[in-house]
């Protein structure tokens, strides 16, 4: 577990679970080197970051898909049972279709690849700190392509064009900001809209509905 640095500020907390010695310290000192982001906490396992999670309160955690005994996506489900706004960066160097749903529907609210440039991981920890859904362009048009394939969210939530419309760019990654300037409407009714689609569908976050809006 590696300690918290102080600074006055109010970095984004970021936790680390990946069993790569020489890659998790190596995510350590990203962190703790950049201006915007703070390791808290780097767990190599899954059950030990069940354990130091909780009490660290990260915002942000980078989650490793394959640990040795619990796996990634277990984990995660486990961590959003515990913390539910803790939003989890998924980074493997898989990018199949099957993982990244069963990463999805587990909670997490991004997905990169573990080859992905120090920058990209910092500016991927700060999109999904301000309510966006990180990918690379591989995985964005496997997910796209499979956005398409999908149903769109079943008649009984009985949105509004609008909502859905609103409800399909969130799926696609675009944070509340970037939804606003794209439909030319203000950010508070952005927000105001998320709120009614979440008591529609019954869900609590952004990730919750977008699954919802994939099955």
């Amino acid at each position: 577990m590696t300690g918290i640095r102080s600074t006055p500020r109010d970095p984004i907390r970021v936790g680390i679970v990946e069993d790569h010695d020489e890659l998790r310290l190596s995510w350590v000192r990203i962190l703790n080197r950049s201006d915007s982001c703070c390791c808290v906490a780097a767990c190599a396992t899954g059950e030990e970051a069940i354990k130091t999670l909780p009490t660290a309160q990260p915002e942000v955690v980078l989650m490793d898909i394959r640990l040795p005994g619990m796996s990634g996506i277990e984990c995660t489900a486990r961590l959003k049972q515990a913390m539910p706004k803790v939003e989890i960066l998924i980074l493997t160097v898989y990018d199949d279709e099957d993982s990244i749903f069963e990463a999805l529907k587990a909670g997490a609210s991004g997905y990169l690849l573990k080859r992905a440039a120090p920058s990209e991981i910092l500016q991927a920890i700060e999109e999904v700190h301000a309510g966006g859904a990180p990918m690379t362009s591989e995985i964005a048009r496997k997910v796209v392509r499979s956005f398409r394939q999908s149903s769109s969210v079943s008649g009984e939530a009985k949105l509004t064009p609008r909502e859905e419309e609103i409800l399909s760019l969130l799926a696609q990654g675009f944070i509340a900001k970037e939804i606003a300037a794209r439909l030319q409407i203000s950010y508070f009714t952005v927000q105001t809209h998320l709120k009614k689609i979440y008591e529609k569908l019954h869900v609590h976050s952004r990730t919750e509905a977008v699954i919802r809006y994939l099955k």
